[in-house]
């Protein structure tokens, strides 16, 4: 019997889908770290806002964080290539709230 999970079609499945998630996510500068630190049901209306259907497995995500990864790394060779501007940066605080700095008395 076959496992779909691990076949050619459904890695290829696989990649487009974390290439459709990783472009949303990094034009809202959430990091690798940020994304893997989120909570599934976060994750999932993450995918949603992307227009995309939620991955099933961890193994999506992981390679979601790969790409984000990888195009930081391009960004910071290119700099001002147009492709490393970010179009939705300010979005990030609707997914990643910052730390909470408390009172100092």
């Amino acid at each position: 019997m076959a496992d779909y999970a691990h076949s050619d079609h459904a890695s290829r499945s696989r990649e487009e889908k974390a290439k459709r998630l990783a472009g949303y996510i990094w034009s809202r500068a959430i990091t690798s770290a940020e994304l893997l630190a989120m909570p599934s049901a976060q994750q999932r209306k993450l995918a949603r806002a992307a227009d995309t259907n939620p991955p099933s497995t961890e193994e999506t995500w992981t390679v979601v964080a790969r790409l984000l990864d990888e195009k930081d790394a391009w960004t910071a060779r290119h700099p001002e290539h147009p492709a490393a501007t970010r179009e939705h940066p300010d979005e990030k605080i609707l997914w990643v709230k910052p730390p909470v700095t408390p009172w100092l008395r």
